[in-house]
C-alpha cells in the first residue's frame, strides 16, 4: 500500500500503509512527495501513523540483497528522509500503532514526540543481532534523542521494548490503547499549532545540527 495523506483540521496525518511499510524506492518517493505537499499547505503539525501489525519495519533488506551495488545511494536516501523529519518545520509526532524496527524505529525517533500502542507491538533496534552496525548518522540521530542509559539499553542489546517499557526508558513519550494512538499523537500537537515554521525549523536545525550533518554526509 502506498503512503496516503489525510488531515485532522490543520494537522497532516501521513498514513504509512497497512503492511510492513518497508522503505522501498516507491515508499520513499511517496513520503517525500507528501512531505513537500504538507509544507506547501502550511500545515500546523505532522503525525505519521499506520495500520496493521507494523508502524514500519524499516529498510527493504530483500531489495538491498538484490541490489548491493546501490547500497550507498539507498542508505543516503533513507538518511536524508530521517534528517528531513528531524528538522521538519512544524511539530511532529509518530503514532506507533504496531512494530517499529530498525530504520522504522529511527523514523519514529526523528519526530518530536512518540506515542506507542500500550498492549501490543515492539520498538526495537535489532542491528546488533542482524550484524548491521549503525551508520554514524543513525547513531547520532538516536543518541540526540535518548539518554545514555536508553541508548545503551536499546542500541547494544537488540531488546524489544513494549509500550510501557519504552515509556519507562523515555523512548516514547506516551502510550495509548489500540484505537487511540493516532488520536493521542494528534492531541499532543494540537496545542502547538501556529508556530512560525521558519523559526521552528531554524531551532531544530540548531538543536540537531550534528545529527543532521552525520545523516547527510554520506
Amino acid at each position: 500500500m502506498t503512503p496516503t495523506l489525510g488531515w485532522d483540521d490543520k494537522i497532516a496525518v501521513l498514513h504509512l500503509g497497512e503492511d510492513e511499510n518497508r522503505f522501498s524506492a516507491g515508499f520513499l518517493d511517496a513520503v517525500t512527495e507528501h512531505l513537500d505537499e504538507i509544507e506547501r499547505a502550511g500545515a500546523q503539525g505532522l503525525v505519521t501513523t499506520a495500520g496493521g501489525k507494523f508502524y514500519t519495519n524499516g529498510l527493504d533488506l530483500d531489495w538491498l540483497g538484490a541490489h548491493a551495488e546501490q547500497t550507498r545511494d539507498y542508505v543516503a536516501r533513507v538518511q536524508a528522509l530521517l534528517a528531513r523529519v528531524l528538522t521538519f518545520p512544524m511539530p511532529t509526532a509518530a503514532a506507533i500503532t504496531g512494530h517499529a524496527f530498525g530504520a522504522g524505529a529511527m523514523l519514529a525517533m526523528a519526530h518530536d514526540v512518540r506515542v506507542m500502542r500500550a498492549d501490543r507491538g515492539f520498538f526495537c533496534f535489532p542491528e546488533v543481532d542482524i550484524r548491521i552496525p549503525f551508520t554514524d548518522g543513525m547513531a547520532a540521530l538516536i543518541q540526540a534523542k535518548l539518554t545514555p542509559r536508553a541508548a545503551v539499553a536499546s542500541m547494544t542489546t537488540g531488546r524489544r521494548f513494549g509500550g510501557d517499557e519504552a515509556a519507562e526508558f523515555g523512548i516514547v513519550d506516551a502510550t495509548a490503547a489500540e484505537r487511540q494512538v493516532t488520536e493521542a499523537a494528534t492531541g499532543l500537537l494540537r496545542p502547538l499549532g501556529g508556530k512560525d515554521p521558519g523559526t521552528l525549523g531554524a531551532i531544530k536545525q540548531t538543536m540537531f545540527r550534528a545529527a543532521t550533518r552525520a545523516l547527510t554526509d554520506v
